[in-house]
C-alpha cells in the first residue's frame, strides 16, 4: 500500500491519472475504501491525481490524541512533500474545504489555485451543520435524520412522493462496512472535534492564490449564505452555486468539469 512517512503521523494513499497535479482532500469520514469515489469520476481522467485517508480514517495511523485544523493542514503539506510536489492544485470537498483553507493559510506557497466545495470559514462567517452533536445517531436513524438537511429539497413530502428514491438514500447512508474497526470510531470522533474548532474567518483574506466556491443551492450542511459571506472575504474569489445538495457534485454534472477548468487555469 502507498503509505507516507510524515514523522509524527503515516497516511495512505492513492494516485492516479494523467495531466497537471491534484491534490484531493476528501471530507467527513473520507475512507477511500468506499466505492465510488473521486478516483472514479472526472477529475482522475484530467489530472494526476492524489488522494488520501485523513488522520484517524481508513489506512492512514490512527493515534488516539487530540487533532487540530493545522494538523490536518500539516499532513497535506507533508504528504505533497512526500510524493514530490513543491505546489499544486488543490480540492477540498466538505471537511476537506476546511482542511484546504487552512493548508493555504498555514503554506500558502504549496496552494496554486484552490476550490473550495461545499465547505464554511467558521466563527462569524458560519459553520458547517454540527455533526459533533450528532454522533449519538446511527445507522438508518442518522440517514434519516440527514437526508433533509443534505439537500433541503427531500423534506417530508419528498420523501412520501419519492418512496423508492427515499429508501434508497436511507439504505447508503446507513452503510458503515468497516464499523467495528480498531480505532474507527475513536478517529472518526477526534477529527469531529477539530471540526468543531474550525475558524479561518479572521484570516481568509489572507489567501492569495486563486480561488473558486463551489457550492450546492439547496445544501443544508454548508448554507448557501455562507459560501455568499466567503466568497466576499477571499480576494477574487469565484462563486459558482450548482443544482443539487451538499452533494452537488454528483447532482449536477457541470460542477465537477467546471471546477477542474477553474484548477487547470
Amino acid at each position: 500500500m502507498p503509505t507516507a512517512h510524515l514523522g509524527s503521523i503515516e497516511l495512505y494513499y492513492e494516485r492516479a491519472g494523467e495531466g497537471p497535479p491534484l491534490l484531493f482532500i476528501s471530507g467527513t469520514g473520507g475512507d477511500l475504501r468506499n466505492k465510488p469515489n473521486v478516483f472514479d469520476g472526472p477529475l482522475a481522467k484530467g489530472f494526476d491525481l492524489v488522494a488520501y485517508d485523513q488522520r484517524g480514517l481508513g489506512r492512514s495511523q490512527k493515534p488516539d490524541i487530540d487533532y487540530t485544523m493545522a494538523d490536518y493542514a500539516d499532513d497535506a503539506a507533508g504528504l505533497m512533500d512526500a510524493i514530490g510536489w513543491p505546489s499544486a492544485p488543490v480540492i477540498g470537498v466538505s471537511f476537506g474545504g476546511m482542511v484546504a483553507q487552512e493548508l493555504a493559510l498555514r503554506h500558502p506557497a504549496k496552494v496554486e489555485r484552490l476550490v473550495l466545495a461545499c465547505t464554511s470559514p467558521g466563527g462569524a462567517g458560519g459553520a458547517s451543520y454540527p455533526f459533533h452533536e450528532i454522533q449519538h445517531l446511527r445507522g438508518e436513524a442518522r440517514a434519516k435524520f440527514l437526508i433533509p438537511i443534505s439537500d433541503t429539497r427531500r423534506d417530508a413530502a419528498w420523501a412520501a412522493a419519492n418512496p423508492e428514491t427515499y429508501a434508497q438514500l436511507v439504505e447508503l447512508g446507513s452503510a458503515n462496512p468497516f464499523a467495528g474497526e480498531p480505532g474507527r470510531e475513536m478517529g472518526a470522533r477526534r477529527q469531529l472535534e477539530a471540526r468543531a474548532g474550525h475558524d479561518t474567518w479572521d484570516r481568509l483574506g489572507q489567501i492569495a492564490c486563486p480561488v473558486m466556491i463551489a457550492a450546492g443551492r439547496y445544501d443544508g450542511v454548508a448554507l448557501p449564505q455562507t459560501q455568499e459571506r466567503m466568497a466576499e472575504r477571499i480576494p477574487g474569489a469565484r462563486l459558482s452555486f450548482f443544482e443539487g445538495g451538499h452533494l452537488f457534485m454528483i447532482q449536477d454534472r457541470t460542477a465537477t468539469p467546471a471546477m477542474a477548468t477553474f484548477l487547470k487555469g
